[in-house]
């Protein structure tokens, strides 16, 4: 019997499912938006909406626990400075999952899980920011 036990296994060991969430809520966090499966979208809503809870308590040892889940500074920053600001009035229902067709590959379904009030320029931001680094340096060095 399975009393009690919730949460799909989504054919990972309870490690890699771990890590699997962190990295996937860090990424979230940084670009507010992201293309995923739908079984996949679901199990992180929970994860992510705690996060920013606790985001939203804002004392040191939430930001802790949130940098011991995501395993990211750089993300628990970007939480407790952007995110959880936007949703102090809101009680809850922080993140939207929209079902987005099916992959090609193997017809597995897929959906986007954003923040609700997001930034659209968020996303893609960083990688933006890295690419002009590395051409400011390039420049630099020629």
């Amino acid at each position: 019997m399975r009393h009690g036990n919730s949460g799909r296994k989504l054919n990972r060991t309870a490690s890699h499912r771990k890590a699997m969430f962190a990295n996937m809520a860090a990424s979230l966090i940084e670009h507010e938006q992201i293309v995923t499966t739908l079984p996949k979208a679901k199990e992180l809503r929970p994860i992510v909406e705690k996060l920013v809870t606790l985001g939203k308590r804002g004392d040191l040892h939430a930001r802790r626990q949130v940098i011991s889940s995501t395993r990211s500074e750089a993300a628990a920053k970007r939480l407790f400075d952007d995110i959880a600001p936007r949703y102090a009035d809101r009680h809850g229902g922080y993140l939207r999952i929209m079902k987005a067709g099916f992959r090609h590959g193997d017809n597995a379904p897929m959906a986007v899980i954003e923040f609700v009030e997001r930034d659209v320029d968020a996303k893609g931001a960083a990688d933006r920011a890295r690419v002009e680094a590395e051409q400011a340096n390039e420049s630099e060095a020629a």
